[in-house]
């Protein structure tokens, strides 16, 4: 093998599935505002998902509809269409959290029209005309995406084994949405880095997008988490700090900051692919078993 095809992503065959979107329901009415018991911080911080999560996998929808005429080879193409199935699926999910959280007092609406800000106008179809600019564009928010998915899916692995999280009690309706959405990311986890490779590939614009991406999502979750703290109605003076984020961390019921500076070089590394990290294996045995997941796929299921 030559050093050139050496330093190409090599994707683990036995790692790809087909892929389906299971159309899940979650009642809420027993789920409490801090759902992991007496941990407002940590449990707000994994609530920041549910605004950023719909907008943003409508966004991807969107966006991957655009490419699905450029995209050549046929099994990819299947992959594709699986994966939009599923996250529109995950951002109905989320988007019917909303309502309850609201129901409880904090009402997430001023932070999500920011983000909706951010991904319908921002991040949105731009203007331009056709040829270079609208192609340069539109692969811009593919390699965006395929950064993302990075970390989706390195939250999903994390939550499919974050074992502390049923130690301290925590809601098990919103354990089986985390699991579900993390359990299904882990198994969708190569195809926006397969369809950006397809279709462009370019490492400088791989760096650059991660650049751009994981700067976006830290902003945004510390953001996020500082609003669910300042507005929680049970919280005297509720504040954001980053000793709680650390804390969780070492408690197991957040993901630690080791690990998250750890994933920057596995992306960043010219052999990189997203098959290499995770276990489709036991993401399916997850959804095999999810409470939501297995209703929905019974005879008059969701």
């Amino acid at each position: 093998m030559s050093n050139t095809a050496s330093l190409r992503p090599q994707p683990v065959a036995s790692e790809h599935t087909p892929l389906k979107a299971r159309n899940v329901a979650f009642d809420w009415a027993d789920t409490p505002l801090h759902w992991i018991p007496g941990d407002p911080s940590s449990t707000h911080t994994i609530n920041v998902l549910h605004l950023l999560l719909p907008a943003g996998e409508r966004w991807f929808v969107h966006v991957y509809k655009q490419v699905l005429p450029s995209i050549r080879d046929e099994q990819l193409r299947a992959d594709v269409i699986g994966f939009i199935g599923q996250e529109a699926m995950h951002s109905q999910a989320h988007d019917d959290v909303l309502p309850h959280l609201k129901a409880l007092g904090l009402d997430p609406a001023p932070y999500t029209a920011q983000v909706d800000w951010l991904f319908e106008k921002l991040l949105g179809d731009r203007t331009l005309p056709p040829g270079r600019a609208r192609r340069w564009w539109l692969m811009e928010r593919v390699a965006m995406i395929a950064a993302i998915e990075h970390y989706t899916a390195f939250l999903g692995d994390w939550v499919l084994n974050a074992e502390a999280l049923d130690a301290g009690g925590a809601d098990p309706t919103m354990l089986d949405l985390l699991r579900w959405h993390g359990a299904e990311e882990v198994e969708h986890r190569s195809v926006a880095f397969d369809l950006f490779m397809h279709l462009d590939g370019g490492y400088r614009r791989r760096v650059r997008t991660w650049a751009t991406a994981f700067s976006a999502l830290v902003f945004l979750w510390q953001r996020g988490t500082r609003f669910f703290m300042e507005n929680d109605p049970t919280l005297l003076d509720g504040k954001a700090a980053v000793k709680d984020f650390l804390r969780g961390g070492r408690q197991g019921v957040l993901p630690t900051t080791g690990a998250m500076l750890r994933s920057i070089p596995q992306y960043l590394s010219r052999t990189y692919h997203p098959s290499q990290h995770g276990n489709t294996d036991q993401a399916i045995a997850y959804l095999d078993r999810s409470p939501a997941a297995t209703a929905a796929a019974a005879p008059g299921g969701a």
